[in-house]
């Protein structure tokens, strides 16, 4: 069969500019590849980057979804079903809300491919494609596929350096796709299989894109110890429970981490019990800030407005906080009720959901009323934080101590976020990935990396591949 699998183009929120939307290919999508047999014939279309030919003679099409295209996957369904062709989709918002995206596919695929994508090729061929696609049981670390490195065009993005090391989270945060039903049970990859997937990569940097790279201290202990060797340059994410585990945050030093992403969501503790975001303590936020930057390592604060126990006060208390703690980046939302999860459901019950267009559901529109701030307050002033935080002033005063990071923190401040739009012009010009390359050269000072990884190939070829290589 031939089979397209597409990524729907995604809304774009104001701050953002086509450099988001090109930042890095679908790890779904390049998972589905290498689960596809070679017999069948795959093609992938990233409707950011391409256009998508409904006219192009396919067997099957399957779609990933997120909760904000889910408009668009059906539009694409629709057009692709009117030419005969039979259609899957898959993602988190399939899997959060299953029976309300049954209507617009043939076919459907709940949680985890990893079991269930060859049953629906076989069923596809012999014409008994089942409606609703799903595992009954946990999969298991060692059942993991690793994507498809090898079928990414690497100038349709800026980093295509992406890695896994888990499903899931051990943390079921209201507001959160993993406080759904249907959400998948934590696990961790087996290293080898993540050490294969950063030799097939052949970079010096790595970003690790777990939704909790710590969520099984042991594991990344044990992971952190065997890629040492790699000379590696990484980011991730990270809770607020790595002030728990000091000694781990000095490996992630000694072993190349350049930034984690934390989730510290606000400065209310109100607010945080209210979504019951429990490992988040406010009164030690200072002190995990402090350890963190004391080991010369960047921060990417994550920060959520319209919190139930937010007021006008929120957005300029969290914008002194955050220049005040230098934190070098940061991402902030709206609070999105997103279908499936402890949140969608109380604020259903409440009736305070308002806007039910899910195209809106990027965490950029306020789709909800709130007990404290109208809709526009709070639009206006989650628009006037971005500003306020990426003023230059704001950057000069977020300068990181360590000199060592300064060159990373002024291109993304400035070149991400502050001149977006220029930057967006240039890469009309260069390739994408060419400027990826360039910044990770600026952020990159330790030498031998070719000699490292020389040494990890060799030592990994002559490995059992039951344990560590080195």
């Amino acid at each position: 069969m031939k089979i397209l699998l597409i990524q729907p183009k995604m809304n774009m929120r104001p701050m953002d500019t086509k450099l988001k939307t090109r930042m890095s290919p679908s790890l779904a999508l390049l998972t589905l590849a290498k689960l596809t047999p070679p017999s069948h014939q795959i093609k992938i279309v990233n409707e950011n980057i391409e256009k998508i030919n409904f006219n192009e003679s396919v067997d099957l099409v399957a779609i990933t979804v997120t909760v904000d295209v889910f408009p668009r996957a059906i539009e694409i369904a629709s057009e692709f079903r009117k030419r005969g062709v039979t259609v899957i989709a898959g993602g988190i918002h399939i899997t959060a809300v299953p029976n309300e995206s049954v209507p617009y596919f043939d076919a459907i695929c709940v949680g985890v491919a990893e079991r269930v994508w060859q049953r629906i090729l076989t069923d596809k061929e012999n014409n008994s494609l089942q409606k609703i696609y799903k595992d009954t049981e946990d999969l298991k670390g060692g059942e993991t596929c690793s994507p498809d490195y090898k079928v990414v065009d690497p100038k349709k993005y800026l980093y295509t350096n992406i890695i896994s090391t888990s499903r899931g989270c051990p943390h079921k945060c209201d507001f959160c796709y993993n406080s759904c039903i249907n959400s998948v049970k934590y696990i961790n990859r087996p290293i080898d299989d993540v050490v294969a997937d950063i030799m097939a990569l052949k970079t010096k940097h790595i970003m690790f894109i777990d939704d909790n790279f710590i969520g099984n201290p042991n594991w990344t202990r044990e992971f952190l110890l065997c890629i040492k060797p790699l000379n590696l340059k990484w980011n991730a994410a990270v809770t607020v429970n790595i002030l728990n585990h000091l000694d781990l945050l000095d490996l992630m030093k000694k072993t190349g981490c350049q930034s984690l992403f934390i989730g510290f969501e606000t400065i209310n503790a109100n607010s945080l019990k209210s979504v019951h975001k429990n490992q988040n303590n406010i009164e030690k936020y200072d002190t995990l800030i402090r350890e963190i930057h004391s080991r010369g390592i960047m921060i990417n604060g994550s920060i959520v407005f319209g919190l139930p126990e937010d007021d006008e006060s929120i957005f300029e208390n969290t914008l002194n906080w955050l220049v005040q703690s230098r934190i070098e980046t940061v991402t902030a939302h709206i609070l999105t009720p997103y279908p499936g999860t402890v949140l969608h459901k109380d604020m259903l019950t409440k009736k305070q959901i308002k806007d039910f267009n899910l195209s809106h559901y990027n965490t950029a529109h306020v789709v909800f009323e709130h007990e404290k701030l109208t809709a526009k307050q709070l639009y206006d002033r989650y628009i006037w934080f971005y500003k306020e935080f990426y003023s230059i002033k704001n950057i000069l005063r977020r300068i990181p101590e360590d000199k060592a990071q300064r060159v990373s923190f002024l291109l993304f401040n400035f070149l991400y976020r502050k001149y977006g739009k220029f930057t967006e012009i240039l890469s009309s010009l260069v390739p994408l990935n060419l400027l990826g390359k360039i910044a990770e050269h600026f952020s990159y000072f330790k030498g031998g990396r070719k000699q490292s990884v020389e040494i990890y190939n060799t030592a990994y070829s002559n490995s059992n591949n039951n344990s560590c290589p080195l």
